[in-house]
């Protein structure tokens, strides 16, 4: 199955000083990457942060590297905000969109985050 990225995976997938880098560079192996334009923008935005700190340059030809390297496909984030949102709090909103997103595209949501609780999302193990 196609693994739509989350910002988790994303950022354990490109820099090589992140705990999960490991892992996640282990598990892409035979896994056809997909991304939207919410994981790159969410990406970017953790990416040159204070967490880490790199320059948006930086970022930017990272996201494009992974997506180059990887053969990364991409979707357009096709839902609105209400489409099917059953977020149960808040903190939720996001994993629940990119949730349904993967589901609507016959996608399995990638991620590091176990605590997600949406039926499409399997954690990166």
């Amino acid at each position: 199955m196609k693994q739509l990225l989350d910002v988790s995976a994303l950022l354990a997938l490109i820099w090589k000083d992140h705990e999960f880098f490991d892992r996640a560079d282990a598990w892409r192996t035979g896994q056809t990457l997909v991304l939207c334009p919410l994981a790159e923008l969410g990406f970017l935005r953790v990416s040159t942060g204070p967490a880490a700190n790199a320059s948006m340059a930086d970022a930017r030809r990272a996201l494009e590297k992974l997506k180059t390297e990887a053969g990364v496909e991409w979707i357009p984030d096709d839902l609105t905000a209400m489409d099917g949102l059953a977020a149960p709090n808040s903190k939720k909103t996001t994993d629940f969109y990119l949730g349904n997103l993967a589901q609507k595209h016959g996608l399995a949501l990638a991620t590091f985050d176990g605590r997600t609780g949406h039926p499409a999302a399997q954690p990166i193990p």
